[in-house]
């Protein structure tokens, strides 16, 4: 009796192991691989996101020590960060078309508003010469830079991810072992807000 069970304990384990090599060969394992780098790339877009909404108050700080009269730019970029910090995408929750696109669309507002406010120095002589004024000018130009490139990179891994749920063999992994993952959400929004702040010295 004790030989027959181990014969079939060693007939499963040889049919076993190389079935096991076999399912890490054809892409068993990619769908979670390619969800956790879409998941760490969607970290990256979040700490610039947040970058650039640690810069806003001593921003709009600094002009309003310039310009008081332009309170309703300041007042709307205030709130535009206020609604931008309030919408929360985690990384559980970028599978939610819903979700998401308030996120875009308060991120998208945020960055007007922003345009709006960096434009307004124009007008102040003294404030486009602040020394304070132009390290934190400068400081979100290149945090609206690296927005776009955690942006960029984010999309395509979100790209690959989604691919491999939908295209053979990945689809049939997906059905049969990881039916609980949605595609990711991508970037929808304009061009046109995508691009950084720009004012003219």
């Amino acid at each position: 009796m004790s030989a027959s069970i181990a014969s079939v304990s060693r007939r499963f384990v040889v049919v076993l192991v190389p079935l096991l090599f076999l399912l890490a060969g054809c892409g068993y394992n990619n769908i979670p691989t390619f969800e956790e780098q879409a998941k760490a790339k969607w970290s990256d877009v979040l700490n610039q996101y947040q970058r650039r909404s640690d810069l806003i108050p001593n921003l709009v700080e600094t002009v309003k020590g310039f310009a008081k009269q332009e309170s309703g730019v300041l007042e709307a970029v205030t709130a535009a960060r206020a609604t931008a910090t309030s919408v929360k995408v985690d990384a559980s929750t970028i599978t939610d078309p819903d979700t998401f696109k308030k996120f875009q669309e308060a991120q998208a507002q945020l960055s007007g508003s922003l345009g709006r406010l960096l434009a307004i120095s124009e007008n102040y002589p003294t404030l486009k010469s602040n020394q304070n004024y132009l390290a934190l000018q400068s400081q979100l130009e290149g945090t609206e830079n690296r927005i776009a490139v955690a942006r960029r990179d984010y999309i395509e891994a979100v790209r690959v991810y989604n691919t491999e749920l939908k295209t053979f063999p990945g689809s049939l992994w997906a059905r049969i072992f990881y039916s609980g993952n949605k595609p990711m959400e991508e970037f929808t929004v304009a061009d046109s807000v995508k691009v950084a702040p720009q004012v003219k010295f």
